[in-house]
């Protein structure tokens, strides 16, 4: 199979240095790095296959000097051989492939700025070697490959069979490919690599809406992209999103998710992380047999959110039970409760014949007179040399009445996502339901699960105001975290407080800081829990 390949990178190369740090202000990066020491990608190693910009077929390499980091960290390889050195007569520098580098890993406004390794590859070079190849295919070595193209529009059955090798491949060596879904315009829907079950496809918020073909997926109505960078097109987002992955894998590495290093490290756990902590932008909408948005995925990619439910720890179910195949499952009455509110698993659910497996974890809501807000997110894997996946779903109960607040239930996505404001204080069951019954794909499937029940704090922070030169400035604490400033020109009833033409959160110091410029009107300010 012959694969068109397509990207788009003029937005990418037109950010200057202010404007990639305000979109690491926007991601949760910033905040991320004040509250974090030496979490940059270090030890982790990324592979960066490229498509060629150009009818010159040679040009995909990345420059080293442009993402400031020295030729020793980069490897090049296609059909003409493979070297270590730059520049080199195997192909030629790509602006493309320097864009996504900056975004990625370049110093200083990419994510994960000392990675281990990049190996830059050609991206045909790279499909047919490891992931469509008619041979066993050799290991990359690799944890994360960025793949900031897309094939654009395919037939179903094209589309099917990439997606088969692309999941083949990460189920075999547990690889996370983060993926393009095409840009908007290009195509008017999500296109491979960005459609394989086990991969991230990942689409672009540019400056409030989307810029990038939508889903569902053609072939069987799946929910693509799974999650959204900030600005840019796809090519930019893609970047961003492996940053991302790479820095919380590096934290899984060295223990902040608890001593469990292989479980927090795996592709499901770190998929599940990122999509958790994923802001919604205004619009966004799910329904219960489509988990995400068509347009957003799970929302945009929050590095501080996501890195805070690792930090949560790997935390068990409370009891898992039976009940018969396509029956009801209530909760049980189980005493036991799960010790933190923000938090993840890695974990098996398993059925039979006869009965659905249900795994339950029970949580013990108390939020004063406030409510809170839940975002949960399933994920699995289409396991190897499969075309189905196992059916697993999301139910969450109020334990007091065994009422069913919400439920995510695809019938054909390998991701479930809850998302509720407005929960009162109580007792919850959160279940992982799988399936059980003829035509299962295997008894039991291993999933990731990440949670968070977001409270409102019980001491908000004190917003304050001071002079400095001819502005002024608002600063709060860093944490607790979640506040947003608005403002209002009058208080007269009903006040019409607002966050539009509020200038970008600056973070230093454990301080969130608001730059003013003078005006003669006045304005006033507070501090809200959204």
């Amino acid at each position: 199979m012959k694969l068109k390949l397509r990207l788009g990178i003029l937005v990418v190369l037109l950010f200057g240095t202010a404007a990639r740090a305000t979109i690491l202000d926007d991601l949760g990066v910033t905040l991320f790095r004040a509250v974090t020491t030496n979490l940059d990608g270090r030890g982790i190693a990324v592979a960066q296959p490229e498509a060629s910009l150009s009818t010159d077929l040679q040009t995909w390499q990345v420059n080293p000097t442009t993402t400031s980091h020295p030729a020793t960290i980069f490897t090049y390889a296609s059909t003409n051989g493979s070297t270590n050195v730059f520049p080199n007569n195997i192909g030629k520098e790509s602006s493309h492939a320097d864009g996504v580098g900056q975004n990625l890993y370049g110093i200083p406004n990419g994510i994960a700025t000392n990675l281990l390794r990049v190996d830059n590859s050609e991206a045909d070079y790279f499909i047919n070697t490891y992931v469509l190849s008619t041979l066993p295919p050799p290991a990359i070595g690799d944890p994360i490959v960025n793949q900031s193209f897309s094939f654009g529009p395919l037939s179903v059955s094209d589309q099917q069979q990439a997606d088969s090798g692309y999941d083949d491949y990460a189920a075999q060596y547990r690889t996370l490919f983060v993926s393009a879904v095409n840009n908007y315009g290009q195509s008017a829907v999500v296109c491979a690599p960005g459609t394989a079950y086990n991969s991230i496809g990942v689409g672009a918020v540019y400056p409030v809406s989307y810029n990038n073909s939508i889903g569902p997926t053609p072939d069987n109505g799946r929910c693509k992209p799974d999650l959204s960078g900030r600005w840019g097109d796809t090519s930019t987002a893609a970047a961003q999103v492996s940053g991302a992955a790479a820095v919380l894998m590096q934290a899984a590495l060295r223990g902040d998710g608890g001593s469990d290093t292989n479980s927090a490290f795996d592709l499901r756990t770190i998929k599940a992380l990122l999509m958790n902590g994923a802001v919604k932008p205004a619009d966004w909408t799910n329904s219960t047999a489509s988990p995400l948005d068509m347009r957003y995925g799970a929302g945009v990619f929050n590095l501080f959110n996501s890195y805070e439910q690792l930090i949560g720890g790997k935390r068990s179910y409370i009891v898992s039970t039976t009940a018969s195949s396509g029956g009801a499952h209530p909760p049980n009455g189980a005493t036991g409760t799960v010790a933190v509110l923000s938090g993840w698993d890695l974990n098996t659910s398993s059925s039979s014949v006869l009965n659905d497996g249900i795994n339950h974890y029970y949580f013990n809501v108390t939020n004063g007179a406030g409510t809170a807000k839940l975002t949960a997110t399933l994920v699995w894997n289409r396991q190897q040399n499969q075309s189905a996946i196992n059916n697993l779903n999301l139910f969450l109960y109020n334990v007091a009445n065994s009422n069913l607040v919400i439920c995510s239930t695809s019938a054909v996505d390998n991701v479930e996502h809850l998302y509720v404001t407005n929960l009162p204080a109580g007792r919850y069951d959160l279940q992982v339901w799988k399936a059980g019954g003829f035509g299962t794909v295997s008894s039991s499937e291993t999933y990731a699960l990440a949670w968070n029940f977001a409270l409102p704090p019980t001491i908000a922070p004190v917003l304050t105001m001071a002079k400095s030169g001819p502005n002024a400035v608002l600063s709060w604490p860093i944490l607790p975290n979640g506040f947003v400033v608005q403002s209002t020109a009058n208080l007269n009833p009903p006040a019409a407080w607002s966050t539009d033409a509020i200038p970008a959160v600056i973070y230093t110091n454990q301080q969130n800081y608001i730059m003013l410029n003078p005006t003669n009107a006045g304005q006033f300010f507070r501090l809200v829990w959204p």
